[in-house]
């Protein structure tokens, strides 16, 4: 297990557990470097280097072979969690009940992304789940076993992205905001 502890956004706290032995073995090897910063490796030529933020976005743009950063895998992730929310919520019997469900799933995602459920609702989660949840649609579309298994595009999305990714996808969300989101 490890656990990251560290200062966010507008100096909140955060306190993240990983139970991962790989992470674990990579992240003590880390700090057995010397220096402050725990992110940090050993160049070609033995000079430790930090990495920032910079350094992650280079990283998801080279590996991607797309213009994502970091921001953007937040998003998909807030967008799955509430849609995933909401789907546990299940069938409401009046939009009264909707909206408070609304509320509930946006409050959950946004303490899971460490931010207020302002911030959540309108930078993390798409306005088309929550407007299919609205309308009803969006429970019985989210089944785990609506995503097609072997679909190119869908390989190494966990069974809830993969179910989102389909719904939006056969609920004419644009596909450029799809395709950014999934890759």
């Amino acid at each position: 297990m490890v656990q990251f502890e560290f200062r966010g956004k507008s100096g909140k706290y955060h306190s993240v557990r990983i139970n991962d032995r790989r992470l674990a073995t990579i992240v003590k090897r880390c700090q057995e470097l010397p220096g402050y910063d725990l992110f940090q490796y050993l160049d070609a030529v033995g000079q430790r280097q930090t990495i920032g933020s910079a350094d992650v976005n280079a990283y998801l743009r080279q590996s991607t072979g797309q213009d994502f950063t970091a921001k953007d895998v937040r998003t998909w992730a807030g967008m799955v969690l509430a849609a995933v929310a909401l789907w546990e919520c299940g069938v409401f019997t009046s939009q009264t009940e909707a909206k408070k469900n609304i509320v509930q799933a946006i409050e959950a995602v946004a303490r899971r992304l460490g931010n207020t459920r302002t911030i959540c609702r309108k930078c993390y989660v798409h306005p088309a789940v929550l407007d299919y949840y609205l309308d009803g649609s969006l429970p019985a579309g989210l089944l785990p076993h609506d995503a097609p298994e072997h679909s190119p595009v869908l390989s190494g999305l966990r069974p809830e992205e993969a179910a989102v990714l389909t719904f939006l996808k056969q609920h004419s969300v644009p596909q450029a905001m799809l395709s950014q989101k999934a890759s």
